[in-house]
């Protein structure tokens, strides 16, 4: 019988704050990324610096990093990923959070299912899903959308327009924003959406000054504005009938 010695593309969380890997990587997971040598990540920068944070087996120059960007070709992508049909396993890593959720990381795991590879999900933090969880709001009816418009007008016209499908369909919209531009997003937030709306404002979630707090638009009005200045963050709301 002949051996099966095709590798396995590995789906791996890197943090989403400075917190100790303890705090948020199963072992498990930390294991599997130390041993793997060539990976395919967003940023090379912060693809090493989570490398040495798991402390690496091998040195970090002798491991392989490729650079997925926006011009990255299906070619280039499934070239890279011919290795692993020879036993070579890849790790695919995101800037931050999970690989291939709201992250280019999809188009890798999209050409490795083509090729007939092996696809391992690991468990680690998901913003997303986090603060999901820390809202309470609805949990099985909900929607990510990434980026609003920048433009300030066309920013609180999609806002209202997800009101409108949230309502309509009792669903959570989840959204997230450039950090230096939080605080813009979230006096849009107050000035388009009802009062009744219910807002969650997740803040630097898994570091120690993580903040989760969910009111309605109109009580959000009466308190003290967040600080978010420059500090990653992810608003969800859910409007209410």
């Amino acid at each position: 019988m002949t051996q099966n010695t095709t590798g396995t593309v590995h789906l791996i969380p890197v943090g989403l704050s400075d917190a100790p890997t303890s705090a948020w990587l199963p072992e498990e997971t930390r294991q599997c990324a130390r041993h793997v040598s060539v990976y395919i990540a967003e940023n090379a920068k912060s693809a090493r610096a989570f490398l040495k944070l798991i402390e690496a087996v091998r040195p970090l120059q002798e491991i392989t990093i490729h650079t997925l960007t926006e011009k990255t070709t299906a070619g280039e992508i499934r070239n890279w990923l011919g290795s692993v049909r020879q036993g070579l396993d890849i790790g695919v890593v995101s800037e931050a959070g999970c690989p291939a959720v709201a992250d280019p990381g999809a188009r890798v795991v999209a050409q490795a299912h083509t090729m007939g590879l092996t696809v391992k999900p690991w468990v680690g933090p998901s913003s997303i899903l986090l603060s999901l969880m820390a809202s309470g709001l609805d949990g099985q009816r909900f929607t990510f959308h990434g980026y609003a418009p920048v433009n300030p007008a066309e920013r609180a016209k999609q806002l209202r327009a997800w009101e409108q499908a949230s309502l309509k369909g009792q669903q959570t919209q989840i959204l997230i924003e450039t950090p230096y531009r939080n605080e813009a997003m979230f006096e849009t937030l107050l000035q388009s959406l009802k009062g009744t709306t219910r807002l969650c404002v997740a803040r630097s979630l898994t570091a120690p000054e993580e903040w989760i707090q969910t009111h309605d638009i109109a009580h959000w009005k009466t308190q003290p504005k967040p600080d978010l200045n420059r500090k990653p963050a992810v608003f969800l709301f859910l409007a209410q009938s």
